[in-house]
């Protein structure tokens, strides 16, 4: 492509920055533009529900580029001038100020937005949904001092976070969730209830399987309660509602593009249409080795994700082939995850270690190929379990489960 042609951005998240960013190592030296909503400098969202949340990381700790870097690369950053619409016969973005930008390659990583409930009260004062990094501040202000009464709404991944952040900071906690374990949908039941445990041990309280039926507020606007759906009565100063999210295709969807949960893109992450790209927790990629389209959400996506965008934005051959890897901290239970979670489904349960002591190290077995790998409180082996997967390779399941052979050696 020309030189002088734009490398246009939509979404300055973690995927769009990583985008940019690699845009220029790559040496591409025309214009970049990274075009944002929210107002901020792109930033990492994983410590929103751990350590910002709990005041010990500061905003600085949470950026993947410092704010000057931007100048100094020549990208150009608007973190404030929402794209509106894409044409991709004319090659341009329409943008809310006014302005239009005619690009080269376009590159979609508007994200996702919160899945909101339907339900009476939603949205009365001190009812918040969890995803920015306002949020997050929001919440501390509210939860530093302790001795508040929060309702989470949601049992997945971000809920378990806030909730033991919460009761870190000397809350209390009760936890609504769809499932009778937490994380049973991701993980299985044996391992969701080594986190249900902990949490419990903590002083969570879960109403499991329970929804919120009604927020009832005091008369003037602001919350005093969650109704569930069995009829219980939670007296409550603040809800968090965490209940998954929708990835944002609204400007694909205009302007043509496939989209079926997120936009479709092969794995080269490139879109139905010529010249325009999608990564990020928007991104329905086709995966090379699971020949499955799979959305991830987690940040190491992102990363990923923008590197493999720029590159084929330039015309090399990329693909997006890594391992998803996601984390998680809840308490003094440190957690690593990598494999293909759309394969675990029929795959059988290897455990490295004691579930009781919560030191161990979990394996999903395909047809005795490792296809994901959890470690809990041992750490070091991130590598061996990602070898394991991309080898394919057969492993005896004895083996697999002896602390004393090394997981390198099998």
């Amino acid at each position: 492509m020309d030189s002088n042609e734009a490398m246009v951005i939509v979404g300055a998240g973690l995927a769009g920055a990583t985008a940019a960013a690699t845009l220029r190592e790559e040496g591409y030296a025309g214009p970049v533009v990274l075009l944002g909503a929210e107002g901020q400098v792109p930033y990492l969202r994983p410590p929103l529900s751990k350590g910002f949340l709990a005041g010990k990381e500061s905003e600085e700790s949470l950026l993947p580029y410092p704010e000057q870097w931007y100048r100094e690369n020549d990208v150009e950053l608007l973190t404030s001038d929402a794209a509106v619409s894409v044409d991709p016969a004319s090659h341009t973005v329409a943008l809310a100020g006014g302005r239009s930008l005619r690009y080269g390659k376009l590159l979609l990583a508007t994200g996702a937005v919160p899945r909101r409930l339907d339900i009476p009260g939603a949205d009365l004062e001190g009812v918040h949904y969890f995803r920015t990094k306002t949020d997050s501040q929001w919440l501390h202000s509210e939860l530093a001092g302790g001795g508040k009464k929060l309702v989470l709404i949601g049992s997945g991944w971000i809920g378990m976070e806030v909730a033991a952040t919460a009761r870190e900071l000397g809350n209390e906690v009760t936890l609504l969730g769809r499932e009778d374990i937490p994380l049973s949908a991701a993980i299985g039941r044996d391992l969701g209830k080594v986190f249900l445990d902990r949490h419990l041990e903590a002083g969570v309280r879960f109403r499991l399987p329970s929804e919120a039926a009604e927020i009832r507020s005091d008369g003037a606007g602001r919350v005093t309660a969650v109704v569930t759906d069995t009829g219980e009565t939670l007296p409550t100063d603040l809800v968090v509602i965490a209940v998954g999210v929708l990835p944002q295709t609204a400007l694909a969807e205009s302007a043509g593009l496939t989209v079926t949960n997120g936009i479709q893109v092969d794995s080269a992450l490139r879109t139905s249409a010529e010249d325009i790209f999608a990564a990020g927790d928007v991104a329905n990629v086709l995966h090379p080795v699971t020949r499955r389209y799979t959305r991830s959400e987690h940040w190491a996506n992102a990363i990923a994700g923008g590197k493999v965008a720029a590159r084929s934005m330039l015309g090399q051959n990329a693909v997006l082939d890594d391992i998803p890897y996601f984390y998680t901290d809840q308490f003094d239970l440190g957690m690593e995850y990598s494999g293909y979670g759309a394969l675990t489904a029929d795959a059988a349960l290897v455990v490295r270690g004691s579930l009781e002591s919560r030191e161990f190290v979990a394996f999903w077995l395909l047809k005795e190929r490792v296809v994901a790998g959890m470690n809990v409180n041992v750490w070091d082996v991130q590598e061996d379990i990602q070898e394991l997967i991309r080898s394919e390779r057969t492993v005896d399941r004895k083996a697999l489960a002896d602390p004393e052979r090394a997981l390198g050696s099998l």
